[in-house]
């Protein structure tokens, strides 16, 4: 047989890379929790493949949908609309808080916070977006520019008018305030230097509710309210990123529910796709109709497409069929109480938060100085994936080493009892390799058979 590129060592030849983690084995198939690689290895997937697949891959329910869109229609003209799309923004309206009522369905998370600064920036007939330290909002103009995680060096300059606030990361505080208790003077002391600079072009604020790629971060209560209130003193639009804290993730339809703060724009993507590229703009029947009276235009190639749009009318249905949100309630605190287990049996984790099934665990080399401890997440992260668990850490220096976990809401508690035993003997065995051995100082470079420690990169997958 003819080598077709796909069984030879080498298998990224052709490809070209594009930074995060990348693995050592091509991936045959994913079914439910689990992942398996042409080696024949099943692991047990703690991000859901990138956040996306939240009722698990493959689910019967998604394959059904998108059978069914082979039999009626995969693609249409952007200007006709199908009856999936239809159905869907009418599903999605009787879901959101009011006076969000009108939707606008792409593929990905960049694309709905592009379309989103874009109908901020026509509607207040500004200019300036502010975004939060560690926040990841996607890779196109707009969406880049106020994305504040990593990946921003090299490109040049980004989009003119675009402000960062400090993050209230409370166990890392920005701007060296607070510890272990946010009181919001990161948010107060970011908007006046925001006014500072600012031209009077004011547009937009856009906010993720959990801060995900800057480490998982739960900002304090009341937070919302009190960005809220600023927001609307400037005359700014309140853009709320969902793409990993809506349908269920949370264990909420949205967090803006949760919070009883509702934006005028919410965008979603990854937990409404079920695997499939789907992402959505909400607002107002006022700001939807203005923009449109503006010329309002994100004509794309698969804007309103139907096989999408079927696809996550069936993820919205499996989500209440299986009472996917309060399995996540119920297995989201489950979850913790596990992580916390595990704290109090190895003194490197040094901080456990989230929400849900969306959580952080961030690894210090001394729980008082708070001293990031990258090498130890980088080499556990490896283990864990040789024992059959899939991982993602953030590593980052001025915001820590950071596991996320985000299983998918159909995950049991026998998935996660597995994960936390792998993870308890990845971490007992990288601790032993990085200890100093006695008589020596500084962190031993003994490397166990078949683990390699990765080369220092700065971040792993952001998104």
């Amino acid at each position: 047989m003819a080598d077709n590129g796909t069984d030879s060592e080498d298998f990224r030849r052709h490809l070209i890379r594009y930074g995060g983690d990348t693995y050592g084995s091509i991936v045959e198939k994913a079914q439910g929790c689990y992942v398996f690689d042409a080696d024949g290895r099943k692991i047990l997937d703690f991000t859901s493949g990138q956040m996306c697949a939240t009722v698990g891959h493959n689910h019967p329910n998604i394959v059904a949908a998108i059978r069914k869109s082979c039999d009626t229609a995969l693609h249409l003209f952007s200007g006709m609309i199908p009856r999936s799309v239809v159905q869907l923004a009418t599903a999605i309206a009787k879901l959101v808080p009011r006076p969000l009522s009108k939707a606008l369905f792409v593929n990905t998370g960049s694309e709905s916070n592009e379309a989103a600064i874009k109908m901020a920036k026509l509607y207040t007939g500004g200019f300036e977006v502010v975004g939060l330290g560690g926040s990841w909002h996607g890779v196109t103009g707009n969406a880049g520019s106020v994305s504040f995680a990593s990946d921003r060096k090299g490109y040049g300059p980004g989009m003119p008018g675009t402000f960062v606030l400090p993050e209230p990361n409370a166990y890392r505080c920005p701007i060296r305030h607070c510890r272990d208790r946010c009181d919001r003077t990161c948010m107060n002391v970011g908007f006046e230097l925001y006014d500072m600079q600012s031209t009077g072009g004011r547009a937009a604020v856009i906010v993720e509710p959990v801060i995900s790629a800057g480490g998982v971060i739960v900002p304090p209560e009341g937070y919302f309210d009190a960005l809220q209130a600023e927001t609307r003193k400037r005359g700014m639009l309140l853009i709320f990123d969902e793409a990993q804290t809506a349908f269920g993730r949370l264990g909420h339809w949205f967090a803006a529910s949760h919070l009883h703060v509702t934006p005028d724009l919410l965008t979603v993507s990854k937990t409404l796709g079920g695997g499939i590229p789907l992402a959505g703009v909400i607002t107002s029947d006022a700001i939807e109709e203005t923009c449109h009276a503006r010329g309002f235009a994100f004509y794309t190639s698969h804007v309103s497409d139907p096989l999408p749009a079927t696809v996550g009318l069936a993820v919205l249905e499996t989500i209440v069929e299986e009472d996917l949100l309060e399995r996540s309630r119920e297995l989201g605190d489950y979850l913790a109480a596990s992580l916390q287990t595990l704290q109090q049996r190895h003194e490197e984790i040094g901080d456990v938060r989230g929400m849900g099934l969306l959580r952080g665990i961030e690894l210090v080399k001394d729980r008082e100085t708070r001293e990031p401890y990258h090498e130890l997440g980088a080499l556990t992260t490896q283990r864990c994936l040789e024992l059959g668990l899939s991982m993602n850490i953030r590593r980052r220096p001025e915001r820590g080493s950071v596991w996320r976990i985000a299983p998918p809401l159909t995950v049991t508690r026998e998935d996660i009892d597995l994960a936390m035993t792998i993870f308890d003997q990845a971490l007992t065995e990288m601790k032993a390799v990085v200890a100093p051995r006695p008589g020596t100082s500084g962190t031993s470079t003994r490397t166990p058979r078949a683990v390699a420690a990765p080369a220092p990169r700065g971040q792993s997958s952001t998104l």
